[in-house]
């Protein structure tokens, strides 16, 4: 099954569109799990055991893990997912972006030696970064669009010679260029509730994943309302911090459990 199905699948399965984000630091993670051998990959595992019925993806981000030399315990807890809860996808975040031969070599990484199902790619370069990882037609290739972080407007907001934004500009490649093999998502930052609406209109059914929920303080009701497609569903809500960290002490997972429900309960609420 391609990544596409079962994120069509998972969304009705359990009726979510909320992402974990493991991005998991050493030095806040609680003492039950410091001391094992692998920390990160014990505190990974209790929390996708405790949400993975509220879900429809977990999204590492690479960066905690290759920062911290635990490289290992990535490709541990994908593992551990891919075993224990196959239904649900793993998004690789990291964001690459490089000339076609450089970009071969990312593609590999993320989809040969991760097995990742989706991975995040940063399309500045154009499609010479972005077609090494469509020629795998089974994942998904979650391209940035407009992303959630205050100083995206310096490039993002910048105006094209055809009179569109850069941000709609690139929605557009991915609808009409990059997606011949309908393995294409955006991210579109939960922080930018006007222009996640805009692109939703241009792309009526491209999935976006959606960061700055939580602690970024993005409005959750605008997310769903402005971002989901006809079908109710198309987004992939991701939470990080609000989740993960939601508890400090033994009881972490369950804390985690909690997050991740309220945040499922938030968004089926929404008219």
């Amino acid at each position: 099954m391609d990544c596409m199905e079962k994120l069509s699948n998972i969304w009705k399965k359990n009726d979510s569109m909320v992402c974990v984000g493991l991005d998991p630091d050493l030095g806040k993670l609680p003492e039950c799990v410091k001391n094992a051998e692998y920390p990160i990959f014990e505190f990974n595992k209790a929390i996708v055991d405790a949400t993975a019925p509220y879900v429809c993806a977990y999204k590492p981000q690479a960066a905690y893990y290759a920062g911290q030399d635990c490289d290992d315990e990535l490709a541990m807890t994908i593992d551990y997912i891919q075993e224990n809860y196959p239904e649900i996808p793993v998004i690789l975040d990291v964001k690459r972006g490089d000339i076609g031969s450089t970009a071969e070599q990312y593609a590999k990484e993320a989809f040969e030696r991760y097995h990742a199902d989706a991975v995040t790619v940063n399309p500045y370069m154009g499609s010479d970064a972005v077609n090494p990882f469509l020629k795998y037609s089974d994942r998904g290739v979650v391209v940035l669009c407009r992303t959630s972080n205050p100083g995206s407007k310096e490039l993002q907001e910048l105006v094209t010679t055809e009179g569109k934004k850069l941000y709609e500009h690139v929605a557009l490649l991915a609808r009409d260029k990059w997606n011949s093999a309908g393995n294409i998502m955006m991210v579109l930052g939960a922080t930018f509730p006007e222009e996640l609406k805009a692109v939703r209109e241009l792309c009526p059914e491209i999935p976006f994943l959606v960061p700055g929920v939580g602690a970024q303080g993005g409005d959750v009701e605008k997310v769903v309302s402005y971002g989901r497609r006809a079908d109710g569903y198309g987004l992939i809500v991701n939470s990080s911090r609000g989740i993960i960290y939601a508890g400090k002490g033994d009881d972490f997972a369950q804390a985690a459990g909690k997050a991740a429900e309220l945040l499922r309960d938030q968004m089926r609420a929404v008219k």
